[in-house]
């Protein structure tokens, strides 16, 4: 089973997304959009640069 995206209204009224795990954690929290239809695009933003995106180490700096 693949992850799932949740849509929800926050406290102060925003649209926010998260990305659960098949486990029911979560692997990923969006930022806050003035409205639904903004968050579920957020989700769609996030699924399209996901796909065949590489993984790369990047050093500390500091």
């Amino acid at each position: 089973m693949s992850g799932t995206f949740e849509v929800y209204e926050d406290a102060a009224g925003k649209h926010r997304f998260r990305l659960k795990a098949s486990n029911g954690q979560t692997v990923a929290v969006g930022e806050a959009y003035e409205t639904r239809a903004a968050a579920v695009e957020g989700c769609a933003a996030v699924t399209r640069a996901a796909d065949g995106a590489s993984v790369v180490e990047v050093e500390t700096q500091g």
